[in-house]
């Protein structure tokens, strides 16, 4: 099963590459799939790659969903 997960942009990079921050952690992945991205901006991350850009509520409803399946997932767990 493959998963894209979206995150924000917080630092251009050279090279077709930038910093991301999901949730507090921070990668470096590459733009080189995508153009027109600026620090703010929603990406979709699959494997280190940005796959395209997302809209800030669409991102962030999206997030939510995954928090909420976390927090499901470690209620059933417990």
């Amino acid at each position: 099963m493959c998963l894209a997960i979206p995150a924000k942009v917080v630092e251009l990079l050279a090279a077709d590459q930038c910093v991301i921050d999901l949730d507090g952690v921070r990668k470096e992945i590459s733009l080189a799939l995508v153009s027109d991205v600026a620090v703010g901006d929603y990406v979709i991350v699959h494997v280190g790659y940005a796959l395209g850009k997302l809209d800030q509520d669409e991102a962030e409803k999206t997030l939510a969903l995954f928090a909420e399946i976390g927090a499901a997932a470690n209620f059933h767990d417990a």
